[in-house]
């Protein structure tokens, strides 16, 4: 059976298969660079597009390697504040 397609491969084949807009951790050195930088969210892209062995995000900037990302909101129980209600928070 196949390996499944990862990292910047997997971004390449996402743009291949008509994916517009990619949210990706992006590196001029390595896949595994990207996703370090991402700790910090320093270097993210909505990457559009690759050509000439490059990815390319919406301002233009070109990138070596970009993994697509998905940023999820965390819940109330993630954040430990089980004991605390919205009414209290005073706001939305």
């Amino acid at each position: 059976m196949d390996e499944a397609i990862t990292g910047s491969e997997l971004t390449r084949a996402m743009l291949e298969n008509g994916h517009e807009e990619i949210w990706c951790a992006v590196d001029d050195s390595c896949d595994q660079e990207a996703m370090s930088n991402l700790a910090n969210n320093d270097f993210t892209a909505y990457i559009v597009s690759f050509e000439d062995g490059m990815f390319y995000c919406t301002s233009g900037m070109a990138w070596l390697c970009a993994v697509p990302i998905k940023i999820v909101g965390i819940t109330q129980t993630e954040a430990k504040l089980q004991n605390i209600s919205k009414h209290k928070l005073n706001c939305c």
